[in-house]
């Protein structure tokens, strides 16, 4: 598992595009942060006045938290993509795990045939000694 597996190159791009939303997700809601911060800040007078200039932040503020938002839900998705791809691509975990469960079925298999063997052996003995009583009895 530590060596590096070759991956085909349709595989490798498709983790470079994963690679390269999981960046600019990060960085939309990053910036985006960034600017609601530098827009919660209170500026001198502008030319504007202080009712509409405090519209154009409240309207700036909810479109930048949509964006987070919107990069929020993309790396949930991306996250959802992620494990799919594991889920589908990694044959040797899926490969050890199904060997691992079939070790755990024939050690239980293993387990019932000696309980088996040793109950039909002490059923063999019992029937022996049932049959001897049977036939040595006079009641027969």
């Amino acid at each position: 598992m530590a060596q590096q597996r070759v991956l085909p190159q349709s595989k490798e791009t498709l983790l470079q595009s994963y690679n390269k939303r999981l960046k600019d997700d990060v960085k939309s809601i990053m910036d985006n942060f960034t600017e609601i911060i530098k827009t919660a800040k209170i500026e001198d007078e502008t030319q504007v006045s202080r009712a509409t200039q405090g519209e154009q932040d409240n309207y700036e503020m909810h479109v930048r938290a949509a964006n987070i938002v919107r990069a929020g839900e993309s790396l949930m998705k991306l996250v959802s993509d992620l494990k799919q791809f594991l889920i589908l691509n990694d044959f040797p975990s899926v490969n050890e795990a199904i060997n691992q469960r079939n070790q755990q079925l024939r050690s239980l298999q293993e387990e019932c045939d000696k309980k088996l063997i040793a109950l039909r052996d002490e059923i063999s003995i019992d029937l022996y000694e049932l049959e001897e009583e049977y036939y040595s009895s006079r009641y027969k």
